[in-house]
């Protein structure tokens, strides 16, 4: 990953209202959530909750699809792992043990897609 790319996906996240959304998103997995659902969910107004998911999609953080008369917007998880492997792919300079709460993290993150593609 080019460091560029890096900050301006790092920046995206980078605020509190944005990292909920993002948050939000991951959690709901590929399927992804309509931008109504979104916006009751974390209390946000729409032009509000609007501009953070430019944000997001800008930095390749979420896309966007419609569906009938929404938008439902889902977090782009290959983006997402791109970035966290960049993060840490030069850690610990041969320790091991440095990195082993993020590899901890990962194998406890690693889940089994229920019927509606979110973790159960």
């Amino acid at each position: 990953m080019e460091i560029n790319l890096a900050v301006l996906r790092l920046s995206a996240l980078a605020q509190p209202g944005r990292l909920a959304v993002f948050r939000l998103l991951v959690r709901a997995g590929h399927d992804g959530l309509p931008a109504g659902e979104i916006a009751r969910a974390l209390d946000v107004a729409p032009n509000t909750l609007s501009a953070q998911l430019n944000v997001l999609t800008q930095a390749g953080l979420a896309t966007s699809r419609r569906e009938g008369r929404s938008i439902v917007y889902s977090a782009q998880f290959d983006h997402m792992g791109e970035l966290l492997v960049y993060l840490v792919e030069d850690c610990c300079q041969g320790n091991a043990g440095v990195c082993q709460p993020v590899a901890d993290a990962a194998r406890r993150s690693t889940c089994q897609p229920n019927q509606h593609g979110a973790c159960s």
